[in-house]
């Protein structure tokens, strides 16, 4: 057919509307929207007291709907098990000795680069809301209110963009006030990360006084070492200031002191000699001596309305300590159901707020479109081996919680042993908003095992590397650095010792049998050692046992 001059026209009219349409049409079509990201943590909430892990002490049916909605990483584990350079770890993608942040008496750099600043980048609206705990002003965020150092139970200060006020009310509720106002108040044209991090349940645990009480009637099961006497371990175990038996105070941490005693305090010069630690002074931070005049410090942050509703509780158990008149073990797991009703207590409050803020995210329809992680700044011990606390890398301090809800690419109820840890965390929230992660963060993205229903891939680390600085200070747990394998777990006590500690977890889960000098394990320790020393150079920690 010959194509005459006005057919060609035709064909060119034709072609052109073509393209117009399919401009339209893209025109037309929503771009695909970012995730929002709301990254929850938590001050040592252990994997003990979160039901969907352990069903023993707590339900938590909030935290347990991420899981059951989501996916629960069994074997999640930190690279420092204290408060700061967990947090500096998370944020950096790097291990203490590369981020700075070593130990709670140093101040984090906040001019190195953080994953909310990438984010922020990105197009991202960021805010940075609850503990802090790094010494420095937040960096990279839109919107900043923290608790300045550890924060307060009852009427907590907050450093609000620059601002210090007090606010009225319990921390827990607060945060979570706040974190809702900041995403009502979000600009919705854009995707929003919020860091959203709870003091409890930190030590002293002072609940709320809607829970005071609560698990009165609740005998918890005691932990089968409970009254572990380290009889096959060495000055690391037995050195350490971290016994339920001898080491909690009893006004600081039980409440043991009446309102006669805080009413005299009152009045007393004594309280005018107290002021809180830094966090490097161990030697105030571990004397008795002002076990009452701290305590006073954070009573006298209650309104007279909540000091009578605590002291009405806390009379019941001053009189039953009065009364039973208890001594050696029997005292002792007196003391431990007295610190898990309060610890406890306050771990229903984090999951009473954390399904308000589900439901709220719910009901203004962002759920669905947020990634919604939950974790805790380490695990804690609830008195394995008698201790309470956290540091050392025996598996209830080493190990975190972390739960992750996504359900446009988690499938719901997934489960993965994979070896996680706390340094993925940056990598794995840059790749989910699609930010190129840094070459110089340490972690991996996450996403593969997330994507995959908790498969784990093929070429996965098969163990992970772990050290704590903070010697001498709060508890006096010695320098170690180690690795940790599905199966088992190397550790070297540092500084004023030279002591190695070596743990079949298969065979004993409790650690309770160092088999260092066992002939039958000389070849897995070989192993272990070569492992070690890989992790060491692919971290850059090349110099374990330099002061950092």
């Amino acid at each position: 057919m010959k194509i005459t001059n006005g057919l060609k026209f035709q064909y060119i009219a034709a072609f052109a509307l073509l393209l117009l349409l399919g401009a339209c049409a893209d025109k037309d079509q929503p771009t695909e929207k970012k995730p929002n990201i709301i990254f929850i943590m938590t001050d040592d909430h252990t994997t003990q007291a979160l039901s969907a892990y352990d069903k023993r002490y707590i339900e938590t049916p909030n935290l347990d709907r991420l899981a059951n909605e989501g996916i629960l990483f069994e074997n999640c584990f930190v690279t420092n098990a204290v408060c700061g350079p967990s947090r500096a770890t998370i944020l950096t993608g790097k291990y203490s000795h590369l981020n700075g942040l070593t130990d709670n008496s140093k101040v984090f750099d906040s001019t190195q680069v953080i994953y909310p600043q990438l984010l922020k980048k990105a197009g991202y609206q960021t805010a940075m809301i609850g503990k802090w705990h790094l010494g420095s002003t937040p960096m990279g965020f839109d919107y900043y209110s923290i608790l300045p150092n550890q924060g307060q139970y009852y009427q907590p200060d907050f450093l609000e963009n620059g601002k210090l006020i007090t606010e009225q009310g319990y921390v827990t509720d607060l945060v979570t006030d706040k974190a809702i106002k900041f995403v009502e108040a979000r600009d919705k044209n854009k995707p929003f990360m919020m860091i959203y991090q709870q003091k409890a349940p930190h030590r002293n645990w002072m609940p709320a006084t809607r829970h005071l009480g609560m698990y009165d009637d609740k005998i918890f099961p005691e932990p089968a070492n409970l009254f572990d006497d380290f009889s096959n371990r060495g000055r690391a175990a037995k050195e350490q200031m971290m016994n339920i038996s001898t080491d909690m105070m009893d006004a600081w941490d039980l409440k043991l002191v009446s309102e006669e005693e805080l009413n005299a305090f009152e009045k007393s010069p004594q309280k005018a000699k107290f002021k809180d630690s830094k966090e490097g002074d161990f030697k105030n931070a571990n004397d008795k001596s002002t076990d009452k005049q701290r305590f006073f410090e954070v009573y006298n942050r209650m309104n007279r309305t909540e000091k009578a509703v605590w002291n009405k509780e806390y009379s019941k158990r001053i009189a039953e300590f009065k009364t039973l008149n208890l001594k050696g073990k029997e005292l002792v797991s007196w003391k431990y159901q007295q610190y898990m009703r309060d610890y406890m207590s306050c771990v229903t409050s984090v999951d009473e707020n954390v399904g308000r803020l589900l439901d709220y995210l719910k009901e203004i329809g962002e759920l669905d479109n947020t990634i919604i992680v939950y974790t805790s700044d380490q695990g804690f011990f609830l008195g394995e081996h008698g201790f309470f606390d956290k540091r050392f890398m025996y598996d209830e301090s080493l190990r975190t919680p972390l739960l992750v809800r996504y359900p446009k690419s988690i499938k719901a109820g997934s489960k993965t042993t994979a070896l996680a840890m706390n340094l993925d965390f940056a990598p794995t929230l840059l790749d989910y908003a699609g930010v190129t992660i840094p070459e110089d963060m340490q972690g991996k993205s996450l996403r593969p095992i997330m994507d995959n229903a908790g498969k784990t891939p093929a070429d996965w680390r098969k163990a992970v590397y772990y050290h704590y600085y903070e010697y001498p200070s709060w508890h006096m747990v010695k320098r170690h650095y180690g690795i940790r394998t599905q199966r088992y777990k190397l550790i070297h006590f540092y500084n004023d010792i030279d002591e190695w500690e070596l743990y079949d977890l298969a065979k004993d889960p409790h650690e309770m049998h160092n088999l260092y000098q066992d002939p039958a394990y000389q070849q897995t320790l070989v192993d272990l050692k070569v492992q070690l020393t890989k992790l060491q150079k692919q971290y850059k920690d090349t110099n374990p046992t330099i002061n950092n």
